[in-house]
């Protein structure tokens, strides 16, 4: 069974909530229109009557709930709420005017409990997605920062790479929360997590700030008791390559066999997921975002009605980690 096909026998029938807050863009639309058709899942179209029925064209919208944020009836209630999730940042006058904002109207639907999830970015910014959600849903316990996770899927093969997309410069303590939901994460690909935290040193055979970075995030792990095996610092082909890892790590559960990917910066992150997406033909399923309260996803500007769709199915399975 391909992992599509997996992750949709997990939601299909369930009725999760999904807001899409560009319910006036034409590749959202349809998307959320083959999602109700198939009983994927429950899409709430933000905007109002006209623009969505405008933006579905021929497609249907039997199944999708259309929101007007203008004359939504818990408006008030939704103003009051992100005064007080906001802390005295904002005033009521201000939250009345964010509230408007679609981002933040289908972020509060899922603060307030309205919605499960939320899908965005085909004509906003990452900036203008993740904000909302980093300031009114915010981060779980014990993890201070979100991250962006590429699944690469190539035939039968399934690897996560972390953090590819949000954090520059993480922290030794970012990158054990890194490694930590992302084995995870793994689990919701029918990945049995084996987590190598990545260098371009083996186990001290080059001592540097960059690689101090990465073998004190593996002493955060030691000291935590985990139900996944990882190791580090370890460079790509010695987690990857098992003759490679024969010669350089011995007696690791990880070294050779790794299947999830902890960078230890965006630079290298980035780079190797695109280096596997081009030259080693694996499809780049993301970025995803991991560490939030409720997951919020953002897409591509360039995003077809099939990457809408797919980051749909995923948004609806991190609801139910």
């Amino acid at each position: 069974m391909d992992i599509m096909t997996s992750l949709k026998n997990q939601i299909i029938g369930k009725n999760i909530r999904i807001v899409f807050p560009e319910g006036n863009e034409p590749r959202v639309v349809q998307a959320a229109s083959l999602l109700a058709r198939e009983n994927m899942l429950k899409p709430i179209l933000i905007g109002s009557i006209e623009e969505v029925q405008a933006a579905a064209g021929t497609y249907s919208l039997e199944g999708c709930e259309i929101i007007d944020p203008k004359h939504y009836n818990k408006l008030d209630e939704m103003v009051t709420e992100l005064v007080a999730v906001r802390k005295g940042k904002v005033t009521e006058e201000q939250a009345r005017e964010l509230v408007l904002n679609v981002n933040y109207f289908g972020t509060m639907l899922v603060h307030m409990g309205l919605a499960a999830g939320l899908v965005s970015g085909a004509i906003h910014s990452t900036g203008d997605t993740v904000r909302p959600a980093l300031q009114i849903i915010k981060t779980k316990p014990g993890i201070s920062k979100t991250f962006g996770y590429f699944a690469m899927l190539r035939g039968d093969e399934r690897y996560i790479f972390a953090d590819c997309a949000i954090n520059p410069n993480p922290s030794s303590s970012d990158l054990a929360e890194f490694a930590i939901e992302s084995a995870r994460v793994a689990r919701m690909f029918d990945i049995e997590p084996k987590v190598a935290l990545l260098s371009f040193s083996t186990k001290g055979s080059a001592k540097t700030e960059e690689t101090k970075k990465v073998t004190e995030a593996m002493e955060i792990l030691n000291g935590m008791e985990l139900d996944f095996d990882y190791d580090g610092e370890l460079q790509f082909d010695a987690a990857f390559v098992p003759a490679v890892a024969k010669t350089k790590v011995k007696d690791s559960k990880v070294a050779g066999q790794a299947n999830v990917f902890v960078f230890p910066d965006l630079n290298s992150g980035n780079i190797g997921y695109k280096i596997a997406q081009r030259l080693g033909g694996f499809e780049a399923v993301g970025p995803i975002l991991a560490g939030l309260n409720k997951p919020v996803n953002d897409l591509s500007r360039g995003c077809s009605p099939e990457d809408v769709y797919g980051t749909a199915i995923i948004t609806a399975n991190q609801t139910l980690l």
